[in-house]
């Protein structure tokens, strides 16, 4: 967590985004420990292009927290040769992005750019990056992405997607939309709750809980064709689904034989196999990413706590231990750690767990703070909080450094969920 020293000392951006393109507004809040200060020089080409690429690839690279923004006022280079790389350096950038941008014949956008490294005064990476015209803004992600993955060696997640639900008064949408807001797409939209969306590992389909039957059922729903189909819908309530990591099954937790227990099931309804044997509640199941074993919450010592165990089914084994309860583990990418939600004396924080040593580390501040879910590349994490009396998404770094809270224009964000 940050002290209190660094949280009187975090900057503050906000990237407020245009209403009618994106349902969020994004706040953020602290910044990495070394910053890399960058440059994004306007590309060359059709003036419109140009602006939404550098706005969007400047918002994912500001996002990250790991970036600062050197002016560029007055200076436009189009390729290396017209760099002059003293001038950049008397800036105090360290990196430089330049580029051109032109709409192709068959009715595609195509942008080549070029990442300079102006210390070392070297080429570090040059791309034709080409998507339809009307994906404008998927070059502005790829060439962040990137961007992102030369300058720090990790995988960057801005081309991909959201879900969560959201809820004006007794009305409730299951929404998909990029890292960053834009591009909504409202998957489902009923006046009865909907809980714990579940990405497919390929983020073709959706799982979820529904209640418009009048009791919590699960359904899976295609994001190509928006046809859906029943997978559980069995007497007592179906819950928290989770996919396998190939696809082939699916964790769910039914109460058909009494309590909450955990059966794995394919993705067409078949084969349905209880794991657990507890009696008590075991709930909200997660599949390490080798598929091999899953993390789970039972109350079977007399609080919620969070076990592991193989996921064929067999022997538990408790991860977490202390004052307190633990809810909503999920593995990270790695399989070294895993996050959840810990509520003690009251608030719930986000904390993450490492494997080999057991220690728990607090991630938040703490409050309302519930639900999380680890980005492809590890190094964000987010989940459902509160501000301004709404519910809002947010997410904080693995280093708990960088935070941001993510705000819809109407209505309480819930059960966020990073894609593949």
């Amino acid at each position: 967590m940050l002290c209190v020293i660094e949280r009187l000392v975090v900057t503050l951006f906000l990237l407020h985004v245009a209403t009618a393109n994106a349902e969020l507004s994004i706040e953020i809040i602290g910044a990495g420990e070394n910053q890399t200060p960058i440059a994004i020089v306007p590309f060359e080409g059709d003036e419109k292009l140009s602006q939404t690429i550098r706005e969007v690839v400047i918002g994912d690279l500001l996002r990250s927290g790991l970036f600062r923004m050197i002016d560029t006022e007055g200076r436009s280079p189009r390729s290396p040769s017209e760099v002059s790389y003293p001038d950049w350096q008397a800036r105090g950038a360290e990196a430089l992005a330049i580029g051109t941008v032109a709409a192709q014949p068959n009715r595609r956008i195509e942008a080549r750019f070029r990442l300079l490294d102006v210390v070392k005064q070297t080429e570090l990476a040059g791309q034709a990056v080409s998507a339809s015209e009307g994906q404008i803004r998927a070059v502005g992600h790829r060439i962040a992405d990137l961007i992102y993955e030369k300058l720090t060696g990790d995988k960057g997640v801005f081309s991909t997607r959201i879900t969560y639900v959201n809820r004006e008064g007794k009305h409730y949408r299951l929404v998909v939309a990029d890292s960053d807001g834009y591009n909504e797409q409202t998957v489902l939209s009923q006046n009865q709750p909907i809980m714990s969306p579940a990405w497919s590992p390929d983020g073709s389909h959706l799982a979820y809980v529904s209640f418009e039957t009048g009791h919590a059922v699960v359904y899976i729903q295609s994001l190509y064709t928006n046809q859906r189909k029943l997978l559980a819908g069995y007497s007592g309530t179906n819950s928290a689904p989770a996919w396998s990591p190939d696809g082939k099954q699916l964790a769910i937790v039914m109460t058909r034989d009494g309590s909450s227990q955990i059966y794995l099931i394919r993705p067409d309804g078949s084969d349905i196999r209880r794991i657990t044997f507890s009696g008590v509640i075991d709930t909200e199941p997660n599949f390490s990413p080798d598929g091999q074993s899953l993390l789970f919450i039972s109350d079977r010592g007399g609080s919620p706590q969070i076990y592991r165990m193989p996921a064929k089914g067999g022997a538990a084994e408790r991860m977490t231990f202390g004052e307190g309860a633990n809810f909503s583990p999920r593995y990270s990418p790695d399989s070294r750690s895993f996050v959840f939600t810990h509520r003690i004396s009251g608030k719930f924080y986000i904390a993450m767990q490492d494997f080999q040593t057991g220690q728990m580390e607090l991630l938040t501040e703490g409050g309302w703070e519930k639900k999380p879910s680890f980005a492809p590349n590890g190094k964000l994490i987010m989940f459902a909080s509160e501000a301004r009396e709404r519910g809002i998404l947010a997410t904080v770094s693995s280093d708990g450094r960088v935070k941001q809270r993510m705000f819809t224009l109407s209505g309480d964000a819930r059960e966020p969920v990073w894609g593949p």
